[in-house]
């Protein structure tokens, strides 16, 4: 019985309750103009104004225009840009971090040869070597070296749990 009577109170006061306002919001603004220059102005009185004859107006004939054929330019089916040939290498082998690679790339021409390497994390070397060319295309050849083998970890003495 006595749950019953605590159930209604929960009811009756749940039926009761009044939504509470989040109170009235307050905001304020301020605006401050600097309108206003920050150095007296300045006053000034007119000039005198002095009366004297009117200048006399002159004429004179626009000079002629003198007409030029504009330059042609003249292609003959040719590119004049140097043959195109470069060598390129750089390495980075830095114990800090464990970053290592390098690449080398030469071109000849529209034929470009190259290859880049680097050490992945488990430690194989990764090798790509590329070619590209008018005739062929890209291609690259990718060669992997067997991982490298790491000692066992030592067995733990200690607590066992079976």
């Amino acid at each position: 019985m006595f749950s019953k009577i605590v159930a209604f109170g929960a009811l009756l006061a749940a039926a009761n309750a009044g939504l509470l306002g989040h109170g009235h919001a307050v905001s304020s603004q301020s605006i401050v103009r600097h309108d206003e220059a920050h150095v007296a102005p300045l006053h000034y009185a007119a000039a005198h104004v002095a009366h004297y004859a009117a200048p006399v107006v002159a004429h004179y004939a626009a000079a002629p225009v003198a007409h030029y054929a504009a330059p042609v330019a003249h292609y003959d089916g040719h590119d004049t840009y140097a043959h195109p040939k470069y060598d390129y290498a750089y390495s980075v082998a830095d114990p800090h971090t464990g970053d290592h690679k390098s690449q080398h790339e030469s071109r000849d021409g529209d034929a470009v040869h190259g290859y880049y390497s680097l050490v992945q994390p488990d430690g194989s070397v990764r090798k790509v070597e590329y070619t590209a060319d008018d005739h062929h295309g890209f291609n690259a050849v990718v060669h992997n070296s067997a991982p490298a083998v790491h000692p066992a970890p030592a067995p733990a003495h200690g607590y066992h749990h079976y």
